[in-house]
């Protein structure tokens, strides 16, 4: 079993000083913590894999090729390999659970 707790990951994603922090890696999938500050940008651009998206705490706004959906806690995304996406109007501190299949490289 590899099992995480929150609170441990806020403080490794603190310690690494950026905004992800992958917290595992297997031969099929990697997993993260992303934090993106209150009235902060998110500089993601589209990704080669796949992605699912757990918020965990805060709220923002995701955009996927221009379909825009409120997020908070407890919201799941989906966002296919190549489609553009990014949390914007971010309007409390953003934690969101990043599951990226196969791993992002």
């Amino acid at each position: 079993m590899d099992a995480h707790d929150l609170d441990d990951l806020r403080a490794a994603q603190e310690t690494g000083g950026r905004l992800y922090h992958e917290f595992l890696r297997a031969p099929s999938m990697s997993a993260g913590l992303y934090r993106l500050p209150t009235g902060g940008t998110d500089p993601q651009s589209p990704h080669r894999e796949d992605e699912l998206y757990l918020v965990v705490a805060g709220r923002a706004t995701l955009v996927v090729a221009g379909e825009r959906r409120a997020m908070g806690p407890g919201s799941a995304a989906f966002v296919a390999a190549g489609v553009p996406h990014r949390f914007v109007d971010i309007t409390a501190d953003l934690e969101v659970y990043v599951v990226v299949a196969p791993p992002e490289s």
